[in-house]
């Protein structure tokens, strides 16, 4: 593992976990069961003593993000990565909705 996970407790007993190292797609199983196996709601994860991520570990902070888990002290270059990220997941989710019509044309033209 390259990375260290430390769990702290707050005292209204939420839980921030403390990612220290380089978090790759080979730690996000170890996350990913940290995450489930918590009894108590994980209110953040701190990034502040992260070194280095990969593409794997953006998309997974955005999908954390996106459920409500704050990210902590997260490096600049993360959170520009995350907004990258979310962005270009929208715009391909958008691109996949399929085109919906009001009605049928008979002048043989696709609505665009």
């Amino acid at each position: 593992m390259s990375c260290r996970i430390d769990r702290l407790v707050t005292d209204d007993d939420r839980v921030i976990l403390r990612i220290s190292g380089r978090i790759t797609a080979e730690d996000l199983d170890i996350l990913r069961e940290t995450l489930a196996r918590e009894s108590r709601q994980v209110a953040a994860i701190d990034l502040k003593n992260v070194l280095l991520i990969d593409r794997a570990t953006v998309r997974f902070l955005v999908v954390a993000k996106a459920t409500g888990i704050e990210l902590r002290n997260c490096p600049p270059y993360v959170q520009e990565w995350i907004v990258r990220e979310t962005a270009q997941t929208n715009s391909e989710q958008s691109q996949r909705k399929p085109r919906t019509t009001s009605g049928s044309d008979d002048d043989g033209e696709e609505d665009l």
